[in-house]
């Protein structure tokens, strides 16, 4: 798979968690997709700096990029 087109999954895949992440005041924004397969995103809004961030992060966003993605080994705040 060519790292562009792992790169459009995950946005995709982002797309659509993000309407939850709204619904809260929050957002995400993907900043990179290195070839080791760790996707690199900015939580924004009221995600950035929430006590549930960590939360959010693995087990909403890192837990379905994993599932619907193959290649993506890791989700990291940055």
């Amino acid at each position: 798979m060519s790292e562009n087109n792992l790169r459009d999954q995950v946005q995709e895949t982002l797309d659509v968690i993000r309407p939850r992440l709204q619904a809260d005041g929050g957002d995400v924004a993907l900043i990179d997709v290195t070839d080791e397969g760790v996707v690199q995103v900015r939580l924004q809004g009221a995600c950035h700096g929430c006590p549930g961030a960590v939360f959010t992060l693995k087990m909403g966003i890192e837990r379905l990029l994993k599932e619907q993605v193959p290649g993506v080994l890791r989700v990291e705040a940055v």
